[in-house]
């Protein structure tokens, strides 16, 4: 079979036509994986990172954790899918027994796994999952949609992290990754009055125009603007801070009224000084952060957003690649790329 594999501790991946076949255990389904989305988790694999090693990884492992597929066999016991059902795939494997998980915040699972990463991945032509982690598809999404449902699902998660507090608000999105532009998609789709992104890739500004969002660089005074178009309020609502980049949050928090609400959703490769006088304490503004997505509340709503036709995932992908280009598509991720697809039926 062929499959993308982490094989050793050091950065690169490979490329193998040989990898073992799996098949449906008990508990499990056996998928044809029709596409695997790359993510910047996969770029930080690839380099090996310091953040890449934290995840530490059950080395050799198949990488992805993003994707989608059919159903072509089930394992004993395996009730809620059957063989030619369409699904789409959490990448969290949560345990069900910790504190987290036995009081509704299974996102959270002190021993969280992740596909691709502790059990084989999507990076592959077939993959055995535990029957668990599928989510079945309405008709209307198509498998290429489904892909990114996953990490679109990290952006509905911000938005229900945020209290929900974008229908007729001032929303600010720093950063126009895939994250990003769902993000500005679920704030438009729920009726936010302004959505501003900031972002300083020309590709991107372009993707987050397309979705009706006003683009700024990070060059522009964002303060001054956010100020401008709330009037009165002093400042934006929210904010979602998407890039993880060091020294965004002072100016982020600066754009913000009394008493807004700021989602951080990257992670930062070094911690971030906030001053706690001056916007928490002064300003009130509650801080939150986000991992993941809620189980299963993020999927029933982002699925309802996505079917309706109010958020649009398929406009996020710009290339389609063979498995045996996917050191070129982890390349993509630092360029002029959206959602970058493998798809394993190609040669």
């Amino acid at each position: 079979m062929r499959a993308v594999v982490k094989t050793t501790a050091e950065a690169g991946l490979t490329y193998r036509e040989d990898w073992p076949e799996p098949t449906a255990g008990p508990g499990q389904v056996l998928i044809e994986v029709a596409a695997a989305s790359l993510c910047g988790t996969d770029r930080e694999l690839y380099e090996w990172t310091p953040s890449a090693q934290a995840f530490g990884l059950n080395l050799p492992v198949v990488l992805g954790h993003e994707g989608s597929g059919t159903v072509a066999a089930v394992g004993d016991g395996v009730t809620s899918v059957a063989v030619g059902d369409r699904v789409a795939f959490e990448s969290h494997l949560v345990c069900g027994r910790c504190f987290p998980c036995r009081t509704g915040s299974a996102h959270t699972c002190e021993r969280t796994q992740i596909i691709g990463m502790h059990i084989d991945g999507l990076f592959a032509e077939r993959v055995a999952l535990p029957e668990d982690v599928c989510v079945r598809l309405p008709e209307s999404i198509s498998l290429e949609s489904g892909a990114l449902l996953e990490s679109a699902g990290v952006a509905m998660h911000a938005v229900q992290r945020s209290g929900l507090a974008v229908a007729g608000q001032n929303v600010l999105v720093n950063g126009s990754g895939p994250v990003g532009l769902v993000i500005a998609q679920i704030a438009r789709a729920m009726g936010a009055a302004h959505v501003v992104v900031v972002e300083p890739n020309p590709f991107r500004r372009g993707q987050a125009e397309q979705v009706g969002a006003t683009v700024v660089e990070p060059s522009d005074d964002v303060v001054s603007l956010c100020r401008k178009l709330a009037g009165d309020r002093g400042g934006f609502d929210v904010a979602f801070e998407v890039s993880g980049v060091r020294g965004v949050l002072p100016r982020i928090l600066d754009a913000l009224r009394r008493e807004a609400t700021l989602v951080t959703v990257g992670h930062p490769s070094e911690p971030a000084p906030i001053d706690i006088a001056a916007h928490i304490n002064k300003k009130g503004i509650t801080l939150r952060g986000i991992f993941g997505r809620r189980l299963w509340d993020t999927w029933e709503q982002l699925l309802l957003l996505v079917e309706s036709g109010r958020v649009d995932l398929s406009q996020l992908i710009t290339h389609r690649m063979s498995l045996r280009d996917a050191d070129e598509a982890v390349g993509l991720l630092s360029g002029d790329a959206g959602k970058v697809l493998l798809l394993p039926q190609l040669p």
